[in-house]
């Protein structure tokens, strides 16, 4: 009795903490502005001022050289700590440090305030935004060279500033439907630790209230989930109704069987966040790619066609930089294109194959049960993009001579992490939403989403410890 008794202290504390901290964070907008604003200023630095300066000697480090070291801190750090935050967190990162939606908020102060056109609002943005991206950030290098993260990540910026003169005032219309990575985060964020919560009772109880602003366009009243909330607070307290509550991990995935991401976020997960971001990390650590170049080389110069080797591409089309000897032929971008293609058609086909025997394993609607037990992959896709993104810091860290022993132990233990969680999150939702079912078909389902799981902890096996 005095244990329950200390456990339910514990969680009364745990919960008035975090209803203070929600509070907190509707009360301290000015601050959070403040915040936004000296993140605002250091993405502008890291993305612009790198791509006027002189290319890095060879001599110089992370330390005494500016285009280095943003590099370092915008992919090393940055954009993996991002990953992390969201998995964890939510998305902490789209309402109170995003530069893109603290601007294109701030901008839409004066926007024309047009109605925002149904093509914009079309799901599979989601979907494409992020595969144009990655692909062109790929065929480009936008990992090595400032001047492709100028024009990415800076284009991105411009189109988000556009939209927001163009539709919706004080909203965050480009956040909402049009960002890359929109719907990545909208999926990680599932996983979260914790949530605003709404009461629909104490919310319709009170009348006549100023509405709440929300630059995301969330129907607050009806917000069951994280996926669109962008946790910047400003509602928490709004009719005594809407408080940030704690949550085991993929909780809200385990609960999820109706409410399951569209189809579009399920594509998206599948194909783009684990088979497309497979291929775009690993192609360039593959061995086998540049044995397949050097044949097809060889059989075009036998067969007098050499346009394909020529390495006439501007820049922001294909790689270019002859000064440090890094330059793509038009055969270069279509092998990276191709090995990306296939990684995701073969990846992403394999899960999802497998994940549709899984869902007609099991009784009820079979698309409903594919999209509900996919949402399981969700913390594998998250460690999958984390450790692709880390292998950027990990390579800059090796360039600057330092040893790192623990490397092989912690990636293991990551990939380890990811699998198993993602394992225990598929075999909590069978038994909340189909334990009257035999054992063994239940077993079979399980079976069967595990098998479609492999394909991620395989390719990062083979990636860091046999090739």
């Amino acid at each position: 009795m005095k244990a329950t008794a200390v456990s339910d202290c514990a969680m009364q504390r745990l919960f008035a903490g975090m209803r203070a901290l929600g509070d907190g964070m509707a009360r301290h907008r000015r601050w959070i502005s403040a915040i936004q604003w000296c993140v605002i200023v250091f993405y502008a630095v890291t993305v612009s001022v790198p791509a006027f300066l002189p290319p890095p000697s060879n001599d110089a480090s992370m330390l005494n050289n500016l285009t280095l070291f943003a590099q370092f801190l915008f992919w090393g750090v940055w954009w993996p700590g991002v990953i992390l935050v969201t998995l964890f967190a939510g998305r902490v990162w789209c309402g109170v440090l995003c530069p893109e939606g603290a601007l294109s908020e701030t901008v839409s102060r004066y926007s024309a305030n047009r109605p925002i056109p149904h093509w914009v609002k079309w799901e599979g943005w989601k979907f494409v935004a992020f595969l144009t991206t990655t692909v062109w950030g790929q065929l480009v290098s936008v990992y090595e060279y400032p001047k492709p993260v100028l024009l990415i990540l800076g284009g991105s910026t411009v189109a988000a500033i556009i939209a927001a003169l163009v539709w919706g005032r004080k909203r965050r219309v480009w956040c909402r439907h049009l960002c890359p990575v929109n719907g990545v985060f909208g999926l990680l964020s599932r996983y979260s630790i914790w949530r605003f919560r709404v009461d629909r009772e104490a919310w319709d109880s009170v009348r006549a209230i100023r509405p709440v602003d929300c630059a995301p366009l969330v129907d607050i009243r009806r917000m069951t989930g994280t996926s669109a909330c962008h946790m910047c607070g400003r509602c928490s307290g709004h009719r005594d109704a809407v408080t940030l509550v704690p949550r085991l991990p993929g909780a809200e995935i385990v609960a999820a069987h109706e409410e399951t991401p569209s189809a579009w976020e399920i594509r998206l997960l599948i194909f783009g966040m684990i088979g497309l971001a497979i291929g775009a990390f690993q192609w360039s650590a593959n061995p086998g790619l540049i044995t397949v170049k050097q044949a097809l080389a060889e059989w075009l110069v036998d067969h007098d066609s050499f346009w394909l080797l020529h390495d006439n591409a501007p820049w922001w089309l294909l790689t270019h930089y002859p000064a440090a000897n890094d330059v793509f032929t038009w055969l270069d971008g279509g092998l990276v294109l191709g090995y990306i293609a296939v990684a995701t058609a073969l990846v992403g086909g394999w899960t999802w194959l497998w994940l549709k025997l899984a869902a007609r394993a099991l009784p009820g609607n079979a698309l409903t049960n594919f999209r509900a037990i996919a949402s399981c992959l969700i913390p594998l896709a998250g460690v999958s993009l984390f450790l692709g993104l880390s292998s950027l810091s990990i390579s800059q860290l090796k360039a600057e001579g330092l040893t790192l022993a623990w490397l092989p132990t912690v990636r293991g233990l990551f990939l380890a992490g990811g699998q198993i969680t993602c394992m225990w999150t598929a075999w909590h939702w069978l038994r909340r939403h189909f334990s009257g079912i035999h054992w063994l078909r239940a077993g079979c389902a399980f079976g069967l989403f595990v098998i479609a799981s492999l394909p991620v902890p395989l390719s990062w096996i083979q990636m860091f410890y046999v090739w």
